[in-house]
């Protein structure tokens, strides 16, 4: 098939992080998250910034080179992937291209968001767009692993600026979550109209050029859309298992199941011990650098929650009483109502956007206007 390539401008000056002020977490995740008659929505304002965008003389890539990336290669014929971390959320975004063809896909992008002055700037994006420019590639498909609660998702700012029509890509269950949260946000369904593009099922398989297939595997634990992306040998679990000394991820998302979980973690713990997993966040502690990958066999002897020997009793017993005192995400809901839409805000005005928090009132006194 011939397909024209999206030019994009090589260089990309855009606004740089803003330090973020971590905010106080609350003791259980859903307590501020029901939609009990007492809940009261909050709007905050959201300041957009729009970076400027300009077409440069210059062939260096300074923005790509201040951004930390690196490159896998399993083989000689496999895809090449790069990983991008994303330091203010512990993200990693990947970049999954077919060498020959040049045809791409984008795992996981982030946008930047500051809580405390309520701005939003696309530095890490751009980074990536930048980088997509220099290496001359061809983005088919921007893939979500799941609807993330820690970070905004810049699949829509990566879908303009890559002309509009690469499509957006999720597990078919997200519609499940998008009917969860309708109503704490004020969405009808009108309202998740052209946001996703794809629904992907699981062992759909698709394409990067003739040489590189792509499958979609189920996740479920973390949430029940969770999905991730077989490519080779290598597999983006998203928030489905963590670097070996993390273990597993949280499991009391409306939807998430400890049960669930270690069944989708020996799914992958059942791959050749020579795959490689690749996560959707690292939290090193003291002394370690962030990774983003570590082998099957590593994890068989290694993940703290999993490992082989793990009875599913066991990792149940665990992973809800770590959940019960867990602090709620710093960009729970920031997050939430954003990404169930593929990463849309709500409508502008003056170039401001209002996000809700959703409020239980603990005292049913405390006056409401």
């Amino acid at each position: 098939m011939n397909r024209t390539r999206t030019c994009i401008p090589r260089k990309l000056f855009s606004i740089a992080h803003q330090n973020e002020t971590r905010a106080p977490s609350s003791r259980r995740l859903f307590n501020a998250v029901s939609c009990s008659r007492t809940s009261t929505p909050i709007h905050y304002p959201l300041r957009r910034i729009n970076p400027a965008i300009i077409r440069s003389n210059s062939s260096s890539s300074a923005t790509t080179t201040n951004a930390t990336w690196m490159h896998f290669k399993a083989d000689v014929d496999s895809a090449d992937i790069y990983a991008f971390l994303e330091p203010q959320t512990s993200s990693w975004q990947y970049i999954i291209a077919d060498p020959v063809s040049l045809e791409a896909a984008v795992i996981d992008p982030v946008l930047d968001y500051n809580p405390a002055s309520g701005a939003l700037a696309t530095t890490a994006a751009d980074h990536l767009l930048a980088f997509i420019a220099e290496k001359g590639l061809e983005v088919l498909r921007i893939l979500e692993t799941h609807a993330h609660a820690d970070h905004l998702s810049a699949s829509q700012y990566l879908k303009k600026m890559l002309g509009g029509d690469v499509p957006i890509c999720i597990g078919e269950r997200i519609k499940s979550l998008q009917d969860h949260f309708a109503a704490m946000y004020g969405f009808t369904s009108t309202d998740f109209v052209e946001s996703f593009d794809i629904f992907l099922k699981d062992e759909e398989e698709f394409q990067l050029g003739s040489n590189i297939l792509c499958k979609v595997v189920h996740l479920p634990g973390h949430t029940p859309d969770h999905i991730g992306f077989v490519v080779g040998k290598a597999v983006f679990v998203g928030d489905s298992i963590f670097m070996p000394d993390l273990g597993s991820a949280r499991t009391d998302f409306p939807g998430g199941n400890a049960k669930d979980l270690f069944s989708s973690m020996n799914r992958l713990l059942s791959l050749p011990k020579d795959y490689q997993l690749f996560v959707g966040h690292d939290y090193p502690s003291a002394g370690r650098q962030h990774e983003c990958m570590a082998t099957v066999g590593v994890h068989r002897e290694e993940n703290k929650h999993g490992k082989l020997g793990t009875t599913e009793d066991e990792f149940i017993e665990f992973r809800e009483a770590r959940n019960k005192v867990l602090g709620a995400p710093r960009l729970l809901h920031p997050s939430l109502q954003v990404n169930i839409r593929a990463g849309k805000l709500p409508p502008a005005s003056e170039n401001r956007v209002w996000l809700k928090t959703p409020t239980r009132l603990a005292n049913p006194e405390i006056p409401v206007s």
